[in-house]
């Protein structure tokens, strides 16, 4: 700062403490002024707090938003627009289930399992990325302007007129030492800034519809975020059932222990352990627990066995469907459900108990 600004508020610094000690009474604001005044304050306050809130809400974790922002800085002095994104949870939680769920391999039901949950969770990922580029642009940004430049130059504006407000009373208090011409220059003066500084704190207040409509867009894309969300998360939990109902439906395979050989010598043969006979299950359920579905041939009924759900025209437990077609060289077999649908099902998914006549 130069040494004339700091004179300046060496000067400003001095009257006001002149105005305190010496008991006289400054220039005193009308209650209209000193309300939009402390609206205005409070506004300012509001949109620093709320900003910083809203990214903590996008970005929680305190040490990927230092380390973005200093990717960011670096970034722009190197001259480049953008650098790289936020790492999103659901996108780290996303590659760790794909590196395992390879390792283990689409034979075992959990590693497959994980490989198509990693597909939702970068899906999740894709849209917490979408979310917050939205609310950044409609409503981050925003708010970053009205505090950069309308609250900012209010500040200004009421900085000026409290300046010149002191420097009014100061010559007031001298009159008689002071020339009149220069009381009323000051008077002049004063009045000019407090009316900038009270058309722009009301243009501000007034025009507060449009900060109602940068909410709108953050509670938008909030929305937009969380119905996106759920359709995936719904996708994937029927993906898990179905995933659950095939690993039930698969046949349970018999433990043989293996001896280790003697040197030089064969092994032992044990006699193999009896499995205790599983109960049956209730009507409609194989031993294993997979429910099962029926299928009306002309004249007889069939019980099969889904390995998966919603397959070729079944898509429900409990589907009834009346067969037209017998079994056909390309291994389906076709024909009607109750609404008269054409259905049919890849003859693998079903056990024909008595085959329809060629």
């Amino acid at each position: 700062m130069s040494v004339a600004g700091l004179k300046k508020q060496f000067h400003k610094a001095t009257q006001k403490v002149s105005e305190k000690v010496g008991g006289a009474e400054g220039t005193k604001l009308d209650d209209d002024f000193r309300e939009m005044e402390k609206k205005v304050d409070v506004t300012s306050r509001a949109v620093l707090d709320i900003m910083t809130k809203t990214t903590e809400y996008l970005q929680p974790n305190p040490a990927s938003r230092a380390k973005l922002s200093m990717i960011n800085t670096m970034s722009k002095i190197r001259g480049q627009e953008k650098g790289p994104g936020y790492p999103q949870a659901e996108t780290v939680l996303g590659d760790t289930m794909l590196k395992f769920g390879r390792e283990l391999g689409e034979d075992s039901s959990f590693g497959s399992a994980l490989i198509e949950a990693s597909e939702a969770m970068k899906e999740l990922g894709e849209v917490k990325d979408a979310l917050d580029m939205e609310v950044k642009q409609n409503f981050i940004d925003p708010l970053q302007n009205l505090h950069d430049k309308d609250l900012k130059e209010i500040q200004h504006h009421l900085k000026k007129m409290e300046g010149r407000r002191l420097d009014f009373d100061y010559k007031k208090k001298r009159q008689g030492k002071v020339q009149d011409e220069e009381i009323k220059q000051a008077l002049e003066k004063f009045d000019e800034s407090k009316e900038i500084a009270e058309q722009s704190m009301f243009n501000l207040l007034e025009s507060d519809i449009e900060q109602v409509s940068q909410l709108a867009a953050l509670v938008q894309a909030q929305l937009e975020y969380h119905r996106r969300s759920a359709e995936i998360l719904q996708q994937l939990s029927s993906k898990m059932e179905d995933r659950i109902k095939e690993a039930s439906c698969k046949p349970r395979k018999e433990f043989t222990p293996k001896a280790a050989a003697d040197a030089g010598a064969a092994a032992p043969q044990r006699e193999p352990q009896r499995r205790a006979p599983q109960r049956p299950g209730p009507p409609g359920r194989s031993p294993s627990g997979c429910s099962k579905r029926r299928v009306w041939l002309p004249g007889h009924s069939t019980d099969f066995e889904p390995e998966n759900r919603g397959r070729a025209g079944l898509r429900r437990r409990d589907d009834v469907i009346t067969l037209t077609q017998p079994r056909s060289s390309d291994k389906l077999v076709r024909g009607h459900d109750p609404t008269a649908t054409r259905a049919s099902s890849p003859i693998n998914y079903v056990d024909i108990l008595v085959p329809l006549p060629r």
